[in-house]
């Protein structure tokens, strides 16, 4: 799902340099599509012990897929389920943030007390918003139990991509392991760790079974101060319990950080069934949601045949057309795909995401003056427009018409103020502040960019040369002057 156009905000996919690494050196040991064949069986538990820290997760992702997903959409849908939780749990919700990893394995983690990781598979794969929320609710769990104390000083200042590639070289090592090729795996591993082995060996020494339980007990607990069913939860753990059969067997209970699924399965249901909750079912405007969204991901990240196997032609629901008119702008036919979209809007004009689709199709179709108007529209009707703005900056930019050219920079300055970890936006900001001769802040935003991402000795480098051009004491030249300030944490 990368995006090969420059100003195509929405569903972007950015991968660290370090992941691609790891994807070249795994990918051979995993291109016939399998890793639970006997020969893992083995190393099954301990690999996804090492790449979850806190997970939900049987397999590992595959290498390859892995890399954070920004959709405005997605994200207000997981804001959404998340937000009463964090409440009940007592946590902030400003002070939780959730990061898209593009994986298609059933895979949820937290790496600190302040930010959960989802693999698009968690979405994918559940049919109804009450399993996503359990997940949620089980990491929630950890983070108010505070069960990686341990890891909080380590990684409170490093940025998410760090945090990913840290536990993707555990991944790449036990991936090496499990197929036999530990000369790659190590390489691949060390490659992506950075240094922070200690990091993954901690999380994993600091968990225990009792605190997944607790975790599990814990998120029952949101589930009934909400109001909400626990019967996902358990239809999840239900599930994993069947994928892990295999690599269950090999396990020694004493020597795994999650309790045996079976044993899990069986606690849970007990508690769960107690629940006057139980048999309440999802909200009919919140399914749709959720089906959209799972269109949309089976959209952009599988092959366009199982697009049309798994949403066929004869399916003339809103998610099918959905996930049909994102296939299409994925194989370019874009006459098909823009026909498409203005049928979803026709069929739900207020939906902002539609709106925002046709922006893209447009941009991508090489006529971003044309996207302007379906961005602006999806900006006035999104209730968190920060990913949107980006895009309609982007456009406005990419139109080439220097009379539009400041909007644009309004638009991306306005879009990374309230997102401002979106990486890629400070890219195009960056291209934005060249073509109108503002260097020094095209210095700056280069700068931004690279620390976002983690690569802190390239974001000093440009930051020193931005701050040279800038007006000392201004707000650019203290950005600057905090870029080249900044201490890394250690590993």
């Amino acid at each position: 799902m990368a995006n090969d156009h420059p100003t195509l905000a929405a569903f972007m996919e950015f991968r660290s340099t370090m992941a691609e690494k790891t994807a070249k050196s795994v990918a051979p040991a995993r291109r016939d599509g399998r890793g639970t064949g006997r020969r893992c069986a083995n190393a099954v538990v301990a690999l996804a012990t090492a790449v979850s820290v806190a997970s939900m997760s049987v397999m590992p992702a595959s290498a390859q897929s892995i890399g954070f997903i920004r959709d405005a959409e997605i994200e207000d849908l997981l804001r959404d389920y998340t937000t009463p939780i964090l409440k009940a749990a007592g946590v902030g919700a400003s002070a939780v943030h959730i990061y898209l990893v593009g994986s298609t394995a059933f895979n949820a983690f937290v790496a600190d007390g302040r930010r959960i990781f989802v693999n698009s598979g968690v979405l994918m794969q559940a049919k109804t918003p009450n399993e996503v929320i359990g997940v949620l609710a089980h990491e929630t769990g950890h983070i108010a139990g505070g069960h990686l104390a341990r890891m909080r000083q380590q990684l409170q200042n490093a940025q998410a991509i760090s945090i990913l590639a840290t536990l993707l070289g555990a991944a790449a090592m036990g991936a090496g392991a499990a197929s036999g090729d530990f000369g790659s795996g190590a390489q691949a591993g060390n490659a992506l760790m950075l240094g922070g082995a200690q990091i993954a060996k901690r999380s994993l020494l600091s968990y225990q079974r009792s605190e997944e339980a607790a975790a599990d007990r814990s998120a029952i607990n949101y589930l009934n101060a909400t109001g909400q069913s626990a019967k996902g939860m358990l239809t999840t753990f239900a599930g994993l319990a069947d994928q892990s059969m295999l690599s269950a067997k090999y396990a020694d209970p004493y020597a795994v950080s999650h309790p045996m699924p079976r044993e899990r399965v069986s606690a849970l249901e007990r508690v769960a069934r107690e629940s006057p909750y139980f048999d309440r079912n999802d909200p009919p405007e919140l399914q749709r949601r959720h089906d959209l969204v799972r269109a949309k991901l089976s959209g952009y990240l599988e092959h366009p045949g199982t697009v049309a196997r798994r949403y066929p032609k004869s399916d003339k629901s809103l998610a099918a057309n959905y996930a049909r008119t994102v296939s299409q702008m994925r194989t370019g036919d874009y006459r098909a795909a823009l026909a498409s979209a203005d049928g979803l809007i026709k069929a739900m004009p207020n939906n902002p995401y539609f709106w925002e689709l046709k922006g893209d199709l447009l941009v991508k179709s090489g006529k971003p003056r044309e996207a302007i108007a379906p961005y602006q529209k999806a900006v006035a009707l999104a209730p968190n427009p920060g990913l949107i703005k980006v895009s309609l900056g982007g456009a406005l930019v990419a139109a080439n018409d220097p009379a539009l050219l400041n909007e644009g920079i309004k638009y991306l300055n306005g879009g990374l103020q309230e997102e401002p970890d979106f990486v890629t936006g400070y890219r195009h900001l960056a291209i934005a502040y060249g073509r109108a001769g503002r260097v020094p802040e095209a210095e700056l935003a280069t700068a931004q960019e690279h620390f976002k991402r983690g690569d802190y000795e390239m974001a000093q480098r440009f930051a020193q040369r931005a701050k040279q051009g800038l007006k000392t004491g201004s707000p650019a030249w203290l950005r600057a002057d905090d870029i080249l300030t900044y201490k890394p944490p250690r590993s």
